[in-house]
């Protein structure tokens, strides 16, 4: 994307004996350990099979600036991961958002002849020529999360299912409206960026979990990742609509604008879903005193897989835990629903916004 904004996972594969652990809220099943600022706590390298150390690889890592939480946890996920591995020559060049910028580090790492490539792109229509030319230099790319739309671009690509966000989000909603006897109720939905392919996907999957309760969105509008233009945007909402339902907000950093607009509003007679994960969002849902009843995630841990599958890639090995040899070509990793019952066990997920 051109904005500034990223967006969104997890597998950690075949690593030796670990086993998989399959999420976009990524559960470690580690209730205890302490929440992060950022980076999801990465499980520590088995002591066997694929984690046991093996042909040093230099693995290069380009990635949107980091001026909004979950793209900063994307940094800060990818750095944890590769300290983890002795192996691992970790050389990530200067985050930017502007494309051009991108494409010029990443010709930088082409040219330093890296193993292996890790790229979550500003906007992957306009990197893609520059993965190709990575992949026809014989370095194997991992693609983050925004797809390139040449597949010949990258070797596997690994990302958060945005579609299923939206089902995961209509079903929340939806079953409770139902539960509840509601008819014809007034359901808003605030989106990220509403041009982006992953916006559409996510409003899609929203409207056709809906639909299967026999409800319709009545409202949405775009809010552009941001805590400033959430806050807006839900303030103009609110405005609009003396009463509301349920409302859905794509993504939880923005939700702090959203969830501000709210509390100044004084509105209370609807309950809300966010998108993502966040740290904050998480404590809201625990107190149970908020608006904010669950959300739905997109895990910046990701990255921790990418730097991990890079890895396997470059050294040539598979996942263990798999019958193939090889690494997949695609890692679609699920939307999990947080609500008060289960967030202690993803607390120490969450990531700051």
């Amino acid at each position: 994307m051109t904005d500034k904004v990223a967006r969104r996972g997890f597998l950690v594969g075949g690593l030796g004996g670990a086993a998989l652990l399959a999420a976009a809220g990524c559960t470690s099943n580690e209730p205890s350990a302490a929440p992060s600022a950022g980076a999801a706590p990465a499980p520590a390298p088995s002591a066997g099979g694929n984690d046991q150390p093996g042909t040093k690889v230099t693995i290069g890592f380009s990635a949107p600036a980091a001026d909004h939480g979950w793209i900063a946890a994307i940094a800060k996920n990818a750095e944890a991961a590769a300290k983890q591995y002795p192996d691992i020559d970790f050389k990530p060049v200067e985050p930017t958002n502007d494309i051009n910028q991108q494409i010029s580090a990443v010709e930088s790492l082409v040219a330093a002849k890296v193993a292996a490539l890790v790229i979550l792109p500003n906007d992957g229509q306009q990197l893609n020529q520059v993965a190709l030319q990575a992949t026809q230099a014989g370095i194997p790319v991992v693609n983050l999360d925004r797809v390139f739309p040449d597949k010949l671009a990258y070797r596997t690509w690994i990302g958060g299912d945005n579609y299923g966000m939206g089902v995961a989000a209509g079903h929340y909603i939806g079953k409770k409206l139902k539960d509840k006897g509601v008819t014809n109720p007034v359901i808003v939905e605030i989106q990220g960026i509403a041009t982006l392919p992953l916006t559409q996907d996510r409003s899609k999957g929203f409207a056709d979990a809906l639909k299967t309760y026999g409800f319709s969105v009545t409202a949405k509008q775009d809010a552009k990742f941001t805590v400033e233009t959430g806050n807006q945007v839900a303030t103009s909402l609110l405005q609009a609509h003396k009463k509301i339902d349920a409302l859905w907000n794509h993504d939880d950093d923005q939700g702090i604008g959203v969830l501000a607009a709210i509390k100044e509003a004084g509105r209370k007679e609807f309950f809300m879903v966010g998108g993502a994960g966040s740290l904050n969002a998480m404590k809201e849902i625990q107190s149970g005193s908020s608006v904010l009843e669950a959300t739905v995630t997109y895990s910046p841990t990701m990255a921790s897989s990418a730097i991990k599958l890079a890895r396997l890639i470059a050294q040539g090995k598979g996942m263990s835990d798999l019958v193939e040899n090889q690494v997949p070509q695609s890692i679609t990793l699920a939307s999990e629903t947080i609500t008060k019952e289960n967030v202690e066990k993803y607390l120490p997920l969450g990531f700051e916004s």
